[in-house]
């Protein structure tokens, strides 16, 4: 049975890794802070869905295998980096297409809060919890450091004889756990800005640093660092 020593240990880890400003608080901060509530939301459940993944997964071997698998880790690799510079990119290259069609109409709704049908038309971006959960899930299922990560670390915390499955289980529930408790400080950060952020030219802005910073993240995958 894993101790409470080792789960403090192990969760002052994660915890360190989750408060590091990364991907994950790109991601978050940019759909809560343009007004897209349900879809911030469904962004962090499908992050942490893929967070029990690889749980589950390195404490069965799974990834062991892939991270001992140069084809199939470096497979993962170019994939997960393609993925991030499409997004990033996709992100860049509507702010600058969009850049001269903002209409008064639309500088004109500052924190409004719009419905999801308002949000799409409006921003071109679907409000659904769904929506957000696959790019959550997505986003980081694609990034085999967060495999290597937990075949690094999650063997150290399980102690012989314990059932890796439920022990892989129970450290990345504390590391799911923390990672809610810090989007719910993002999310609430992002409301109270959202009202200024929402605003055509700086919600543009916004959208060129999340680009470049996924963009980046993608590129920083593909060179392997």
């Amino acid at each position: 049975m894993i101790t409470l020593d080792a789960i403090g240990t192990f969760a002052l880890i994660v915890g360190l890794l989750t408060l590091t400003p990364g991907l994950d608080t790109a991601l978050i901060l940019r759909t809560a802070a343009l007004g897209h509530r349900r879809r911030a939301w469904g962004v962090v459940l499908g992050i942490q869905s893929g967070t029990l993944v690889w749980g589950v997964l390195s404490s069965l071997g799974v990834t062991a295998l892939l991270t001992a698998s140069h084809l199939a880790y470096e497979t993962l690799r170019w994939v997960g980096a393609a993925y991030l510079v499409w997004m990033g990119g996709k992100l860049l290259w509507a702010t600058w297409r969009h850049a001269s069609s903002e209409s008064p109409q639309t500088a004109g709704t500052g924190g409004a809060t719009l419905t999801g049908g308002e949000t799409k038309a409006r921003t071109g971006v679907d409000d659904t919890l769904l929506s957000g959960w696959w790019q959550g899930s997505v986003t980081n299922l694609l990034n085999p450091k967060m495999g290597a990560f937990y075949v690094a670390v999650l063997p150290q915390f399980i102690p012989a004889g314990a059932s890796h499955l439920a022990s892989g289980v129970l450290l990345a529930g504390v590391h799911i756990l923390l990672a809610i408790v810090w989007a719910c400080a993002l999310i609430a950060f992002a409301a109270v800005l959202r009202g200024r952020l929402q605003r055509p030219s700086v919600r543009r802005y916004l959208d060129r640093i999340t680009g470049t910073v996924i963009a980046a993240f993608g590129i920083r995958l593909a060179l392997g660092q």
